[in-house]
């Protein structure tokens, strides 16, 4: 009699976990979209990395022509490293306004990102065609190959970004503050505050070290 209620009573123990699990269901959307966009940011991590492994294999063949002191104007990159620190902070901003629903101070904080991405960017692209200008392109030198390839790639990351945020506004203006809308935002956030994480470590790495 008490074998056959223990077996009972395990197979209605299976039967409830069994019916546990089912009910459990899929993870959240938000568990999942957040789980794949840091892998996504982990890879791109990994890929800047690579690069700026590289550039400091690289950095001291400069093949008799011009090394990072002779070229890099501080000045210059303060101002292109104060725009996007600025741009990061604006971003937070927003993202904190639009789960407030505070749409008015979202769209002013996301349009100062903008023209603050949008200036680092111009900077940027001052100081690249600057320096082949003077002959210092990414052909002369193994040191500007590296340099061109490893700030080009983090200044591509800046255009897709700030494409990535126009879409947004205006998917934000389209549909409101939905769930998704917010999701995706958050994404952004990240990705934004990633590239500027990257960026300090590109400017004690190459500017600061280089211009020594």
């Amino acid at each position: 009699m008490s074998a056959q209620a223990g077996a009972a009573g395990l197979a209605g123990a299976e039967a409830a976990t069994t019916g546990g699990l089912e009910r459990a269901g899929p993870a959240p959307v938000r568990i999942v979209v957040a789980y794949g966009f840091w892998l996504f940011l982990l890879s791109d991590i990994i890929m800047f990395s690579a690069l700026f492994a590289s550039y400091a294999v690289l950095s001291g063949q400069t093949a008799g022509g011009p090394s990072g002191r002779e070229l890099f104007e501080l000045r210059h990159v303060g101002i292109e490293t104060l725009c996007l620190l600025f741009s990061s902070y604006t971003c937070g901003l927003g993202v904190v306004a639009i789960e407030r629903r505070r749409l008015g101070l979202f769209y002013v904080c996301f349009a100062l990102t903008f023209a603050l991405g949008a200036t680092f960017l111009g900077l940027e692209v001052s100081e690249f065609v600057g320096l082949v200008a003077r002959g210092a392109g990414p052909s002369r030198s193994a040191f500007l190959s590296a340099f061109f390839s490893l700030v080009g790639l983090h200044g591509a990351h800046v255009t897709a970004g700030l494409l990535w945020l126009i879409f947004m506004v205006a998917q934000t203006a389209a549909k409101g503050p939905r769930d998704f809308v917010r999701r995706r935002l958050l994404c952004f956030s990240l990705f934004w505050h990633a590239l500027d994480i990257i960026w300090v470590a590109l400017l004690t790495l190459v500017y600061l070290m280089g211009a020594r």
